[in-house]
C-alpha cells in the first residue's frame, strides 16, 4: 500500500517548502537575477544580459518540473506560485531597472524609465495572481520574461552606436514593452517544445556574449 504524501501545515517550516525541487530551480532563477544587477551595476553588461537569460530559463524549467512531479501537494503548489510570483519581479522587474540605470550612468532622467518597468511588473503580476491566463494557452498582454529574451537579443547590436544613443534606444524599447505587457493583447504561452528553443537560444547567446565579453 502507498503511503499517503506528507500533507503540509501552517506549522510546517519555510525551509521545507524552500526545498521542493521546482522551488530550488525557482531560487536558482532568482541567483541569476542578483548576478545580473551586479553585473549591471559592475558595468559589466554582457555577463549581466547573460544572467538575465539564464534567469528566464529558470523561470520556465520550475513550471515544467512542477507539472511532472506527481506527489506535490496543493500546498507546496500555492507556495511555489507565490515563490514565483515574488522572483520574477526581482528577476523582469528590478533587474531591467537597475540595468537600465546602469547603462545609463545612473543619471536621474533614467529614473522615470526604472520606475515604469518596476511599477509594470508590480502591476502585471498582481493582476496574473488574481485572474491567471486567458485560457490554458494565452495571456493577457505581454508576459514580463518575453522582455528579456527580446532585450538580450537587441543588446547584441550595441557596438554599432554610440553608448548615448544606444541607452535612449533601450529607454523607448523598455517604454514600449511595458506598454504591450500592460496591454489587452493576446499572446501565447509558450510551452512543451519551446522549452528546448528557449534552452538552445540562452546556450547560443550565452556562447556569443561570452566571445563578446
Amino acid at each position: 500500500m502507498n503511503k499517503p504524501p506528507y500533507q503540509p501545515s501552517h506549522q510546517t517550516g519555510m525551509l521545507w517548502f524552500a526545498k521542493d525541487l521546482p522551488n530550488i530551480c525557482s531560487l536558482a532563477g532568482l541567483l541569476c537575477a542578483l548576478l545580473g544587477i551586479y553585473f549591471a551595476i559592475l558595468q559589466h553588461f554582457s555577463i549581466a544580459v547573460i544572467a538575465m537569460i539564464w534567469a528566464v530559463l529558470f523561470d520556465w524549467g520550475d513550471g515544467i518540473i512542477a507539472r511532472n512531479m506527481k506527489d506535490r501537494t496543493k500546498k507546496q503548489g500555492e507556495f511555489g506560485g507565490q515563490l514565483d510570483s515574488l522572483i520574477d519581479m526581482v528577476s523582469f522587474g528590478i533587474c531591467p531597472a537597475v540595468f537600465l540605470l546602469s547603462y545609463g550612468q545612473f543619471s536621474a532622467w533614467y529614473l522615470p524609465g526604472a520606475f515604469v518597468i518596476v511599477a509594470t511588473s508590480a502591476i502585471r503580476l498582481s493582476y496574473f495572481n488574481v485572474f491567471g491566463l486567458v485560457d490554458s494557452s494565452t495571456y493577457k498582454g505581454l508576459a514580463l520574461d518575453n522582455n528579456v529574451l527580446l532585450f538580450a537579443f537587441v543588446f547584441l547590436f550595441e557596438s554599432f552606436f554610440s553608448p548615448v544613443i544606444f541607452s535612449i534606444i533601450l529607454y523607448a524599447m523598455f517604454i514600449i514593452m511595458a506598454g504591450f505587457n500592460l496591454s489587452s493583447l493576446r499572446t501565447p504561452k509558450f510551452s512543451g517544445a519551446w522549452f528546448y528553443v528557449l534552452v538552445g537560444y540562452t546556450v547560443i547567446l550565452t556562447l556569443i556574449y561570452s566571445f563578446i565579453f
